[in-house]
């Protein structure tokens, strides 16, 4: 590490952080995001209620669960950068074998299993930018935003992408299968750059010690962040619903393919820009403050294309959600750098994934559940913007630990 800290530009720290950035793409952007683009066409060839469909993105949350717990183990035995490069190959792999199945049973194992390999993507990269940060501390809440906002290209590149090859394969039975292949290949591509970029990473990046998330309890760590914890697990709750289900309500609103694509294209790069929007804010706070801000916004978000469909309201809905949604995350990773020691982040890291993941599991079948009733769509969202603003007065009380 003394060697790198010596070496270490902050040209090159921007350029390994954007590397790492297309694991997030992968793991966030295209394997779990690209969902909300292809649920109303398979919804439709498939006959699934509001609350199936939902239960797609449950069952892939509880792979990203089942992963975040395997973690720790598997950077001890590999470390973080064959983690990070293993984990993308087979999501890709997962998310060409969404293609081959119609029967729901089959498609939630697949996004299961994409989940899992996706949860040791993205926590292997969170704690590689999180080493980056901490060679340059004046620079790490830019750095970790950069790594994080990588989701943004995944989910930009899934908008342009998926309702092209839909209108193609228009004509074919499932033809939202060739929509999964053609999001597999743009994964696997993403990995090859992964791949040859992770080389430029240190080989002894990895901690010494990649603690369990208990042990690190039991040391006396992630059990004082517990407020931010609880807000983090009604994040999960909460965004994962609008995530999921935002598609389907602007069809239901009468938008157009194309506004549909421009709309989930400009989520994306604000996903990007939000990178230097909020870096200043993850670096001077050290308590739950940033979630909190953050969560109320998301909540804001959330609520305005229920209130109007006014494409003026709907727009500025999906700008400001990406603006916010992937700060919360980094929000957690700076929480931790700031209050954990070094040999705790990974412990601190996992908890966090672990609890956002439960949250995950109960939102996008919750959110469904409540959609199925009178009151459509609209009722789920706003029970996912109450989730959003509880979790925004959760992580108010959490306050700095003494190091």
């Amino acid at each position: 590490m003394t060697t790198l800290a010596a070496t270490l530009t902050p040209a090159r720290a921007l350029r390994l952080a954007l590397a790492l950035s297309l694991g997030a793409a992968v793991s966030l952007g295209i394997t779990r995001f690209s969902y909300g683009l292809l649920l109303p066409p398979m919804r439709a060839d498939l006959g699934w209620s509001y609350a199936l469909a939902g239960g797609m993105n449950t069952a892939n949350a509880a792979g990203y669960l089942l992963g975040a717990l395997m973690t720790p183990a598997l950077i001890r035995r590999y470390g973080p950068l064959r983690l990070l490069v293993g984990g993308a190959v087979l999501a890709s792999i997962f998310m060409g074998a969404s293609g081959f199945f119609t029967s729901a049973p089959a498609l939630l194992a697949q996004r299961l299993l994409a989940g899992v390999a996706s949860a040791w993507v993205f926590v292997a990269g969170g704690l590689l930018a999180a080493r980056l940060g901490a060679l340059q501390p004046e620079r790490a809440g830019l750095l970790l935003g950069f790594y994080y906002g990588g989701t943004g290209f995944g989910i930009t590149l899934s908008a342009l992408l998926v309702p092209p090859v839909l209108r193609a394969a228009a004509g074919q039975a499932h033809g939202w299968a060739w929509a999964w292949w053609a999001l597999a290949l743009a994964c696997m591509a993403a990995t090859a750059m992964l791949g040859v970029a992770a080389r430029a990473m240190p080989a002894d990046a990895a901690p010494g010690a990649a603690a369990s998330p208990s042990a690190a309890v039991r040391r006396g760590g992630v059990h004082r962040l517990g407020w931010a914890l609880a807000g983090y697990a009604m994040f999960g709750m909460g965004y994962i619903g609008y995530m999921t289900f935002v598609i389907a309500l602007l069809r239901e609103q009468g938008s157009s393919p194309g506004y549909i694509t421009a709309f989930y294209a400009l989520l994306g790069i604000a996903c990007v820009a939000s990178a230097r929007l909020w870096a200043g804010l993850l670096d001077r706070s050290r308590g739950g403050a940033p979630q909190a801000v953050l969560n109320a916004l998301l909540g804001l978000a959330t609520v305005l294309p229920v209130l109007s469909a006014a494409w003026p309201v709907t727009l500025l809905s999906g700008l400001l959600f990406g603006g916010v949604f992937l700060s919360v995350v980094s929000s957690t990773t700076a929480l931790v750098r700031h209050n954990l020691p070094e040999a705790q982040w990974v412990a601190g890291i996992s908890a966090f994934t672990i609890i956002f993941a439960l949250g995950q599991i109960v939102g996008p079948t919750v959110t469904g559940w409540i959609s199925d009733g009178s009151g459509g769509l609209a009722s789920g969202l706003l029970a996912s913007a109450a989730a959003l603003w509880i979790g925004a007065a959760l992580a108010w009380r959490q306050r700095p630990l003494g190091r």
